[in-house]
C-alpha cells in the first residue's frame, strides 16, 4: 500500500545532504606561494574546508566535533588525543587516581605561557574546569560529576569527583580540557578574539566571522614540533557542492565530503579520501515526558515512529548507499554495542498505525513542530513529513537560521528534530553525552531509574559488569524509542596531494596538528 521507493526517487533526484553545515559561506583558497607547504617546520600555509562556522570562541561554552578544528588552533588542552584515541601527556605530563577513582591529580608543565602574557599554571586549570562544567556547551555533561578542582601547588591540579568519571581522561583531550587565559574570561570579545597557548593566533583583521578564519603561527608556542605549517586558514561552505569545487579547484588541502555520491569525481582529480562512521542520523524525540509534546510520553507513540520509517530505503536515497542501517544510537566501537539492535525496527507502517491506535490516537492527532535548517536538503525533511504523513503523524515545520538551530534544540525549544549526532567511542561517553538529565543532548532533562541504575554500574561496576550494562542499556533506549535513527553514515575526509592527514578516531575532522605537508 506504500510506494516510498519511487516517492524518494522523485524526492532525492537533486538532493544532498551535508553533515551539519549550519552557518558561513565560501572564502578564498590558498595562497599560491604558500600552499606546497614544502616542509614540516612551520612553513606554508595550510588551507582548510569546514562545514560549520565558529559559533563561539568562549572555552567555557565551546562545542567540538564539527567545531573542534577553530578551538585546536588557538587553546591548549589538558591531554592529548592520538589517532586512534590513546590519551597521550600534554599540558599535563603525567597522572593519577586514588583507590576509588574519585581523586585525579595531574603534574602540568611549568614552561607554558597564554599568548596575552599569563602564565598558565593549576589556578588557570582549575578555573576552566570549573567554569567549562556550569557553561553552556553541549559536551557540559562531560564534567557533570566534578565536585571540584583546585590548585595543590602551581604544577599541581587535584580533581574531585562526586563519582567515578570511566572516560575523564579522553574527555580531558577535547573541550572540557581547553585551556583559556583566566585573564580574557567574560571579555566584550570572549567570542570572537580566542586568547589561549595553543599554536596559532586568530589574525582577527583578515578574519571574515562566518566565512574564513585566518591563524598565524605562535612564535613563542611551547611545542614548536606539532607547528606544521606558518599559517592555518579555515574557509567555511555550506554545501557539499561547494566543498567539491573547492578541492578539485585546489582552493583548500582538505574538507568533509558529506555526499558519497561525489567521492567518485576527487579521486581522478589526485584526492585522496579517507572513511570513518562517526555519527547516527535520523530523528531525535526529545520530549520524552511530554512537556510540550504530549503524544510523546507514550513508548507507542515514540514506537511508531521508528517502525514509519524505511531505514534501508532512506540510507540509499539520502545516504547514496553509503553508511549502515540501525536502530540504535551506540557505536559500534563501544562495549554497549548489540549488533542485533541495528535492525530492531523494521519498516511496518500498518505496525505503526496499530501502536498509536492503542495510545488512543487517530491519524491526524497528533502534530510534530519540528525545526528546519539549510544544514540539511530539503528532500530529507520532504521524507520524514512523507513518513510520518502516512501512519497519521503530522509535521509542522517551522524554518531556523543556521545560527540558532543549534542553541534552539539544546533550548528545548522544539520535541523531536531531524539531526546527525555522534556515536561515541565509549559507552560511558555515550551515557553523559545523551542518556543523563545532565546530557547536553537531553534538553527536557527526561528522567528514567532504569537508565540511572544501568549507567550507575557502567559508571563504576567491575569491566565485566560495566559492559553488560551497556548492552542492557542499549537494548532499553531502543526497546522505549528515545530515539529514531535510519542510519550511521559513512563520513568521508578528503585531502590533496600535498597533505597527509590522519582521521580522528571518535572526531568528524582530523586533528589539527595531524596535518603534514608531504614532502
Amino acid at each position: 500500500m506504500f510506494t516510498f521507493k519511487k516517492r524518494i526517487a522523485a524526492l532525492v533526484s537533486a538532493m544532498a545532504i551535508t553533515a551539519l553545515a549550519l552557518s558561513g559561506c565560501a572564502g578564498a583558497g590558498p595562497d599560491s606561494d604558500e600552499s606546497s607547504a614544502e616542509s614540516t617546520q612551520g612553513t606554508g600555509t595550510l588551507t582548510i574546508g569546514t562545514i560549520v562556522a565558529s559559533t563561539t570562541f568562549a572555552a567555557n561554552n565551546a562545542p567540538w566535533s564539527n567545531e573542534s578544528p577553530y578551538l585546536q588552533a588557538v587553546y591548549d588542552t589538558l591531554l592529548h588525543a592520538e589517532p586512534d584515541g590513546t590519551v597521550v601527556p600534554w599540558l599535563a605530563t603525567d597522572w593519577s587516581y586514588n583507590d576509588d577513582m574519585t581523586v585525579l591529580t595531574l603534574n602540568l608543565r611549568d614552561d607554558v605561557t597564554f599568548t596575552d602574557g599569563t602564565k598558565f599554571d593549576a589556578s588557570a586549570a582549575a578555573l576552566n574546569l570549573l567554569r567549562f562544567r556550569d557553561g553552556t556547551s553541549p559536551q557540559k555533561g562531560y564534567l557533570a560529576t566534578l565536585a571540584d578542582a583546585k590548585a595543590v601547588d602551581a604544577t599541581t591540579l587535584e580533581l574531585t569527583l562526586n563519582s567515578p568519571n570511566p572516560s575523564l581522561l579522553s574527555f580531558l583531550t577535547q573541550n572540557p580540557g581547553l585551556q583559556q587565559s583566566p585573564a580574557t574570561f567574560d571579555a566584550a570579545d570572549e567570542k570572537t578574539n580566542p586568547v589561549g597557548s595553543g599554536p596559532y593566533i586568530l589574525d582577527t583583521k583578515a578574519t571574515v566571522v562566518g566565512s574564513a578564519y585566518v591563524f598565524t603561527k605562535n612564535p613563542d608556542y611551547w611545542a614548536p614540533e606539532s607547528q606544521h605549517y606558518a599559517k592555518v586558514v579555515m574557509n567555511v561552505y555550506t554545501t557539499p557542492t561547494a566543498v567539491l569545487n573547492a578541492l578539485k579547484g585546489g582552493q583548500i588541502n582538505g574538507a568533509p565530503v558529506s555526499d558519497s555520491a561525489m567521492i567518485a569525481q576527487l579521486e581522478p582529480a589526485g584526492l585522496t579520501v579517507q572513511t570513518q562512521q562517526l555519527n547516527f542520523f535520523g530523528l531525535l524525540l526529545f520530549d520524552r515526558d511530554g512537556a510540550i509534546e504530549p503524544a510523546l510520553a507514550d513508548v507507542r507513540v515514540r514506537q511508531a515512529i521508528n517502525y514509519a520509517f524505511d531505514r534501508k530505503a532512506l540510507l540509499e536515497s539520502v545516504g547514496q548507499g553509503n553508511g549502515k542501517v540501525t536502530s540504535s544510537i551506540f557505536s559500534p566501537d563501544s562495549s554497549g554495542y548489540v549488533k542485533d539492535l541495528d535492525d530492531y525496527y523494521s519498516y511496518d507502517p500498518e505496525k505503526a498505525e496499530e501502536l498509536l491506535a492503542e495510545a488512543g490516537y487517530a491519524a491526524g492527532d497528533i502534530t510534530l513542530k519540528m525545526p528546519t535548517s539549510s544544514g540539511f536538503a530539503p528532500a530529507t525533511y520532504a521524507l520524514v513529513k512523507q513518513y510520518l504523513s502516512d501512519v497519521g503523524i503530522n509535521v509542522e515545520e517551522v524554518g531556523v537560521t543556521p545560527t540558532s538551530f543549534l542553541s534552539d534544540l539544546l533550548a528545548a525549544k522544539y520535541a523531536s528534530t531531524v539531526m546527525m549526532l555522534k556515536t561515541a567511542p565509549t559507552s560511558w561517553e555515550t551515557v553523559t553525552l545523551d542518556l543523563l538529565p545532565s546530557s547536553g543532548w537531553n534538553p527536557f532533562r527526561v528522567k528514567d531509574a532504569t537508565v540511572a541504575e544501568l549507567a550507575a554500574t557502567i559508571q563504576s561496576g567491575t569491566e565485566e559488569e560495566a559492559e553488560a550494562a551497556a548492552k542492557e542499556l542499549n537494548e532499553y533506549i531502543v526497546e522505549q524509542a528515545w530515539f529514531a535513527p535510519w542510519y550511521r553514515p559513512d563520513l568521508n575526509y578528503a585531502t590533496d596531494a600535498k597533505t597527509s592527514v590522519e582521521p580522528q578516531s571518535g572526531n568528524s575532522y582530523p586533528y589539527l596538528w595531524n596535518f603534514v605537508p608531504k614532502q
